[in-house]
């Protein structure tokens, strides 16, 4: 084309880049030439066709000073029925300009369990009756939202003598949906122990990872839409869930409860996603029956009436 008419002095676009709804920020090289690539013959011959020329050009991923994350997780367990939500403003506090003021700094209110399934700005009665029933501190203005697109919920499932298992849920908040997504959990001691999914396709890497994508057919992370009733429900996140399970042979002395059983860093597409400060706290005997303290005051208490004249 003109006025390149010298076909064997080409000249290959420049300045590429990559950008996407979620993805995180890439910077690309300069197209270097290669051999030319083969490819299926145009008119439906089973033969190979050669390009006039090929070019390659390497992105990798990057993140500017001070951008803030664009997906966040929160924590939940068996042995604890408050959930650890994400951080406030886990994805940065937009300045406001009207409606009700927020607290940037104070940490997020624990949630119920159900509270997970609403978006953000309906979850204010389900925090405030929850912080009543279990007596927590409110902090006046409340806590600002996550402000994030996509939430990964992580919940310790079960915990017993020879292994364990955790069930990751992915809520995308946002209306567009995500396709071939994946997902990436790093366990700093507990991935030599990973035996399988059940609802993802997952494989233990190095570095102590696990990497996840949706099985052909589930792959499609949906967005979120309107609720059954429209005036009054809330919206729905898209989501998609499965248990993972561990076994402890691998991994002797692990414990779980006490933060072993929690990924220390969580990708979605690529894209580092804010953790939480905390682990849910282990408040139940983990007995699941009477605690010995409990049992021993008992048996003293008793002990002092007994002894009474």
């Amino acid at each position: 084309m003109p006025p390149d008419l010298n076909r064997s002095v080409l000249f290959p676009p420049v300045n590429w880049n990559i950008s996407g709804t979620l993805n995180p920020d890439y910077q690309c090289g300069q197209a270097n030439r290669v051999s030319p690539t083969a490819f299926p013959d145009s008119s439906g011959l089973d033969s190979d066709s050669l390009a006039l020329a090929s070019w390659q050009v390497v992105c990798n991923i990057s993140r500017p000073k001070g951008a803030s994350p664009k997906c966040c997780v929160s924590f939940s367990a068996f042995y604890n029925d408050s959930v650890v939500p994400c951080k406030t403003c886990a994805c940065g506090c937009p300045a406001r300009t009207s409606g009700p003021t927020c607290n940037a700094t104070a940490a997020t209110l624990l949630l119920p369990p159900e509270a997970l399934l609403v978006p953000f700005d309906n979850r204010t009665a389900k925090a405030l009756a929850w912080a009543e029933i279990k007596h927590y501190n409110v902090p006046s203005p409340l806590p600002c939202g996550d402000y994030c697109g996509v939430s990964i919920n992580w919940h310790v499932l079960t915990n017993y003598n020879k292994g364990w298992s955790a069930r990751v849920t992915l809520f995308n908040w946002r209306e567009d949906q995500f396709a071939d997504w994946f997902l990436a959990v790093r366990m700093d001691k507990a991935s030599a122990g990973y035996e399988q999914m059940y609802s993802f396709n997952g494989t233990a890497m190095g570095d102590n990872t696990i990497f996840m994508q949706g099985r052909p057919g589930l792959n499609y992370l949906n967005g979120e839409v309107n609720g059954n009733n429209p005036d009054s429900d809330p919206r729905v996140p898209g989501k998609q869930q499965s248990v993972i399970s561990f076994t402890k042979t691998k991994t002797p002395g692990i414990d779980i409860i006490a933060g072993d059983g929690y990924p220390s860093k969580v990708y979605f597409n690529g894209e580092e996603c804010s953790m939480p400060d905390m682990i849910p706290a282990n408040w139940a005997p983990r007995s699941g029956g009477i605690g010995l303290v409990t049992l021993l005051l008992l048996v003293l208490a008793v002990a002092l009436v007994i002894s009474e004249p």
